[in-house]
């Protein structure tokens, strides 16, 4: 029988009637495939009500000398109710009740070694971050216990042997082995998986990302070589533009890796590139569904862009996103002229202050770079001073029209900047990569959406 790996997120998880829905959800796929799950910790609609965002709060608590026990005490009565309200056996439910108050009691006598010593390491930050996963984990498979489905709990929090300094992808197949050695042997059990793998050099969330259960979830799929990875979350797809903004955009049946990565990097929560190229390397398709919506089809990243490129005929672009919040920086200087290093020492102060650059448009003395995180703003500023003439443009919008077959389609990027103009819509900058399969540009923000719509209307609803 074939294997799929199915990842929930924590929104998927975050009350008694979802943990249910899941377990819903699992048991129907037990009835023709055998199943891994992957799970992230609990969380609400509200991000900064997740148990992840809590966990980080109480460490930043006891370094600063806070009142943590509070926090860890919202955490444990989440959990608690959740189990409450979706387990009936009663000795079930006592040996997870027991199993989360005994990792929340440890957890606070950690945090009060931090609160004494008012410092973490990143090892430490680990250990914080992957309780929330053990909790849910634990918790899920009570739940399918309860529901007469045989489900073990499998915590990956202690199998690395130690840290490596360099996560390459060597490290990343020598871990999706080690992973997939601590799943049971027996196929038909459901393995209920810890998104957290263990103790990563740098700590897990800088090194690998708040995604770092999709990772998991993407190395146990290309390790068993699944029919599917599929990931659960409160979205029915992939759009062909942000439905809240576009109300005629619809969800795409396929799409390629490629087009995925762009979508991810110019505004859409698609699925991180890294994560997906862990599975698409191994041949497995990746599906994103909605919890909430099971019987939806979802969208399939496929493996193969050829495939796409064949159902997609009729479409020159598969989505148009945006990207707000967007800072450009004007570096000018006549030295720049016939000189060479002057780009070097410009990106080595981008690099010095940990500052991430999207778009970059350069002529003979004039260097303009996209920013979207302006935390080290005025110390790049000051830097680069010493090179050039600097001036910054603020509250600007990236917009990017994404496919693969805009590169078989001549006159796309006129189309599009015609269609803008006519409806009085400046472009202040204009980036397509070398592979051609995204066309970005800066507008100011206040006309996004407006922009956002009429790309739709023009490439997306008349199978332009």
């Amino acid at each position: 029988m074939s294997i799929v790996v199915q990842k929930f997120g924590g929104t998927s998880l975050g009350n008694s009637d979802r943990l249910k829905n899941v377990a819903g959800i699992i048991k129907n796929t037990i009835t023709s495939r055998d199943l891994v799950v992957v799970v992230s910790a609990l969380s609400s609609y509200t991000k900064a009500e997740g148990t992840t965002n809590r966990l980080l709060q109480a460490g930043q608590l006891a370094i600063q000398g806070g009142d943590f026990s509070k926090v860890i005490d919202l955490i444990e009565d989440t959990h608690l109710t959740a189990l409450t309200q979706s387990i009936k056996n009663p000795m079930i439910r006592e040996e997870i009740k027991e199993y989360i108050h005994h990792e929340l009691r440890s957890l606070k006598s950690f945090l009060e070694a931090i609160h004494v010593i008012r410092e973490i390491s990143p090892r430490s930050h680990d250990v914080i971050v992957g309780t929330g996963e053990r909790l849910s984990a634990r918790l899920m498979s009570g739940v399918l216990r309860d529901q007469n489905v045989d489900a073990v709990y499998v915590d990956l929090s202690e199998i690395l042997p130690g840290t490596r300094n360099v996560l390459d992808k060597s490290y990343y197949r020598d871990l999706q082995k080690l992973i997939v050695e601590h799943l049971p042997e027996n196929r038909k059990t459901v393995a209920i998986v810890t998104g957290f793998f263990g103790f990563v050099y740098g700590g897990i969330v800088a090194s690998i990302g708040r995604g770092y259960s999709d990772l998991t979830a993407a190395l146990i799929a290309a390790e068993l070589k699944a029919e599917e990875l599929q990931i659960w979350k409160e979205v029915d797809g992939i759009f062909t533009a942000d439905p809240r903004k576009v109300p005629t955009a619809t969800v795409l049946d396929y799409i390629t890796p490629a087009e995925a990565a762009e979508l991810t990097y110019f505004g859409s929560e698609v699925l991180h590139p890294f994560t997906m190229e862990r599975a698409i390397e191994a041949s497995v398709p990746i599906r994103i569904k909605n919890t909430f919506t099971p019987e939806k089809p979802g969208t399939v990243i496929l493996p193969s862009s050829q495939t796409v490129a064949q159902t997609n005929q009729k479409q020159t672009a598969v989505a148009v996103t945006t990207k707000k919040d967007v800072v450009i920086i004007n570096i000018h200087s006549n030295r720049m002229l016939h000189a060479s290093g002057f780009m070097s020492k410009v990106f080595s102060t981008f690099q010095k202050f940990g500052v991430i650059v999207d778009l970059i448009a350069t002529s003979e003395v004039n260097i303009s770079c996209t920013l979207d995180d302006a935390d080290h703003l005025e110390e790049v500023i000051r830097d680069l001073e010493g090179l050039a003439d600097v001036t910054i443009s603020r509250n600007k919008a990236i917009l990017s029209l994404v496919g693969e077959r805009m590169k078989y389609v001549p006159g796309t990027a006129g189309k599009m900047f015609t269609a803008l103009a006519q409806h009085n819509i400046n472009i202040e900058m204009i980036s397509q990569g070398a592979s051609e399969i995204n066309i970005s540009c800066v507008i100011r923000q206040e006309d996004a959406e407006k922009a956002l719509n009429v790309i739709h209307k023009t490439f997306l609803e008349n199978n332009g």
